[in-house]
């Protein structure tokens, strides 16, 4: 396998360097001559790179092979081993991964998704309906963070005047600034869905976190802290992806005001173009997985213990599977992308977060009339997820 003597793909694991385009020119260049690619150890553990289409499904679908237990991201060595390995849905292999998506997959099915759909309209028409009222606003934390945050809140039982308080969390906890207020919001959510664990054990509802609770894995409960990392990953996978997929879908059309227009034009759009911002956003940057067994893969030998980074973005504009893939195209068909992820760990929310895109936007559309960008957009600086940190905006009614 040839090297790649143009490009640096030792600055893929660089934050700052995911700020840009410019991961997509390293990836492309990878696909074409090394897409299994090592990189030697920093402050990083060593790993390979994947950076085809087919090789990343084929792997994602190989949980025998390529394991979710030992994490699922890459992390700083000194960060050590991810404490939720083998506890949470995501980070689990088959069957305890089954086991536990059977505790809370009622949830998401299309009956239960069908049930939201009018609320997610309310909220989303009212939290429009404030930003208009403002002289300006943040698009990404006052606009696309909400509808997916109440969303998940409701499934977990979270009552409505709580949810308010859960926001000002998330939003500090996922802010960029000082990671001593990151981590102190964090612990708050932590500490209130601690709470909430408790109250459901004296008194079960009909909502996720009774679900975790009363359900058994193997003849038997989930243990206190089982509960919470399953409860913190519900909400931040409910919120985050749908949050910078949305922002980022916002920011590419203010680019092509014409796409807006013919959205506004024919609703009939809607779920071609979710599906493509899906693929153009790919707000999950990469996931890991370990190799339990020696596997051979373009000729390149990998070992039991070795880490293996799938970069989902690279696999999204893949010339082999995409036709003229460096396009934004809302009418796009076929488009079997993998932003949601594919095999055992497809993502058990990707119905609920389609449909909350399409009424997210076809709100958006009936409810406003102009949307202009105040100041410039500021991306997320992140080797695990992609999207934008702000983005200045003004909204009038239509």
């Amino acid at each position: 396998m040839t090297t790649v003597p143009t490009l640096e793909p030792a600055r893929l694991i660089d934050p700052s360097f995911h700020a840009s385009d410019a991961p997509h020119e390293v990836w492309r260049e990878l696909r074409t001559h090394s897409p299994v690619h090592w990189h030697e150890p920093t402050r990083y553990p060593g790993f390979w790179s994947l950076t085809r289409y087919e090789d990343i499904r084929a792997v994602s679908r190989d949980a025998r092979v390529f394991s979710s237990a030992r994490g699922i991201v890459l992390r700083p060595t000194a960060q050590g081993a991810d404490v939720g390995g083998g506890r949470t849905l995501a980070l689990t292999d088959p069957p305890r991964h089954k086991a536990l998506r059977n505790l809370v997959a009622d949830w998401f099915t299309t009956r239960s998704v069908r049930t939201l759909e009018e609320s997610m309209r309310q909220a989303v028409r009212a939290v429009l309906a404030r930003a208009v009222e403002t002289e300006g606003c943040d698009f990404v934390a006052d606009i696309a963070a909400r509808l997916p945050l109440y969303v998940i809140c409701r499934l977990m039982g979270v009552p409505d005047s709580e949810q308010e308080l859960l926001f000002g969390l998330t939003k500090k906890a996922f802010a960029a600034g000082e990671p001593e207020i990151r981590s102190a919001a964090h612990q708050q959510i932590l500490q209130y869905f601690t709470e909430l664990m408790y109250q459901r054990m004296d008194e079960p509802a009909d909502d996720l976190v009774s679900a975790l609770v009363t359900g058994e894995v193997d003849g038997e409960l989930l243990t206190e802290e089982e509960v919470l990392l399953n409860c913190d990953n519900l909400l931040v996978g409910g919120t985050e992806n749908v949050r910078l997929a949305v922002s980022s879908a916002m920011r590419t059309f203010l680019d092509r005001p014409g796409d807006w227009e013919r959205l506004r034009a024919d609703r009939g759009l809607l779920p071609t173009a979710v599906e493509e911002v899906l693929r153009w956003t790919s707000s999950a940057t990469h996931v890991m997985r370990t190799v339990t067994e020696p596997v051979v893969l373009h000729g390149r030998r990998m070992e039991a213990g070795d880490r293996v980074v799938l970069w989902i973005p690279s696999a999204n504009r893949d010339e082999q599977i995409f036709d003229d893939p460096y396009r934004f195209d809302i009418t796009r068909r076929p488009n079997r992308h993998l932003a949601l992820g594919t095999g055992e760990h497809f993502c058990l929310g990707g119905m609920l977060a389609r449909v909350e895109m399409r009424v997210f936007f076809s709100e958006l559309l009936d409810s406003v009339g102009s949307i202009e960008q105040t100041g410039p957009a500021v991306p997320v600086e992140s080797i695990v997820v992609s999207g934008l940190e702000r983005l200045p905006v003004r909204l009038t009614a239509r």
